[in-house]
């Protein structure tokens, strides 16, 4: 029987802190190529050095972020959380939901005008957010936001549009023509209202289908 591989205790130091990097094989740098003291498993490490590398080398931040296995918006999120919190910053927070309550009005209307500018996608998009309020926003999230956005104006004047042609033109007053056994009442608004015993207005009906009688959306 094969016996099992001895784990290495900074691995799994790394892991019971949140900072192993799971795609070290991704770092291409050359510090990290067969040196005992940078280490590729050490993700804070691992983001001091690509932000380091265009901070005080110069180095591109494309070629910076590809040598180190990162996007570009990534180089910038790290850039900024350095920037403001110091290599604590660097310590990926604990994992968990990550729901729209990150997103206030203030957030989305950000993001509105940010994507009118140049539409960028939505990793870009993250990394401006992190940069100018100091927020965490996964990508998602904002693709789910701008979405909401977009789709619920559209949806109540889509509504409301099919209310008012339900109630114009199929409740129009050459559809409620006086027939026998009917009477017909005047409102004071100079409307006519077909009336008949035990049933409503053939115009509240088609409202009330519509879902707008009664105050409902």
């Amino acid at each position: 029987m094969a016996k099992a591989k001895p784990v290495d205790p900074k691995t799994t130091a790394l892991r019971d802190s949140g900072c192993l990097n799971r795609r070290p094989s991704d770092v291409a740098d050359p510090l990290f190529r067969g040196s005992t003291f940078f280490d590729a498993r050490d993700i804070v490490q691992v983001k001091y050095e690509m932000v380091r590398r265009v901070e005080i080398d110069s180095q591109t931040v494309t070629a910076a972020a590809a040598g180190f296995g990162f996007s570009r918006p990534s180089f910038y999120q790290a850039q900024a959380t350095l920037s403001r919190e110091g290599l604590a910053g660097l310590v990926p927070k604990k994992r968990g939901p990550r729901g729209g309550h990150k997103l206030t009005v203030e957030l989305v209307e950000f993001l509105e005008k940010e994507r009118a500018k140049d539409a960028p996608s939505a990793p870009e998009l993250a990394a401006r957010v992190q940069k100018r309020f100091g927020v965490d926003v996964h990508p998602r999230s904002i693709e789910r936001a701008l979405s909401r956005s977009e789709k619920k104006p559209n949806e109540w004047s889509a509504k409301l549009l099919a209310g008012f042609h339900a109630v114009v033109v199929r409740g129009a007053p050459s559809a409620l023509a006086r027939r026998p056994g009917r009477s017909s009442l005047r409102r004071p608004d100079g409307a006519r209202r077909s009336v008949a015993a035990g049933r409503g207005c053939l115009g509240e009906r088609v409202v009330a289908s519509a879902g707008f009688a009664g105050g409902r959306s």
